[in-house]
């Protein structure tokens, strides 16, 4: 069977492609990513592997060339695309100023928080709001409505004075 063949020459050369990616990325979890990342690529594709155990090891360190090549082309993508994100929030986000429903939202439940956060802040109906967190509706229907009793309590407590 090919795939015994594929776990045999992943004992045999596993170590030299994560030696091979650490001296071409930045980071070590990249350098074991990418090395996942080709040896899945040459379970995919078994039936190719060469039959010789020298072409094998070759054949993994040209799948890990091409994985190193895909990993740059990404990762430039994500530059481009974050430093573009930059420059529009840059002329256009106002940040958040804290205030007391910000201060209440913090003290709930992490849950309790994200599905308030998403029904007001991001305009999700609770039903939506489920799916977004993996929820059932009637889970969430009854941690929104316990978030909203945690926050009126909260801002009741909070002086007048200090609330807008």
């Amino acid at each position: 069977m090919r795939s015994a063949e594929l776990e045999a020459l992943h004992s045999t050369v596993a170590v030299d492609l994560l030696h091979y990616f650490l001296r071409r990325v930045d980071t070590p979890e990249d350098a074991a990513d990418l090395v996942a990342d080709a040896f899945l690529i040459a379970w995919r594709r078994v039936g190719r592997l060469p039959t010789d155990p020298e072409q094998q090891r070759m054949w993994m360190f040209g799948i890990a060339r091409n994985c190193l090549a895909n990993w740059h082309r990404g990762r430039r993508r994500r530059i481009a695309l974050s430093d573009a994100l930059r420059e529009v929030l840059s002329r256009t986000h106002t940040p958040v100023e804290r205030d007391d429903v910000t201060d209440a939202l913090d003290s709930l439940p992490v849950e309790q928080a994200e599905l308030v956060r998403l029904v007001h802040w991001d305009g999700v109906s609770v039903v939506d709001a489920a799916k977004v967190l993996g929820i059932r509706e009637s889970t969430a229907r009854g941690r929104y409505q316990r978030a909203r009793l945690a926050l009126r309590i909260a801002l009741e407590a909070t002086p007048a004075r200090t609330r807008r």
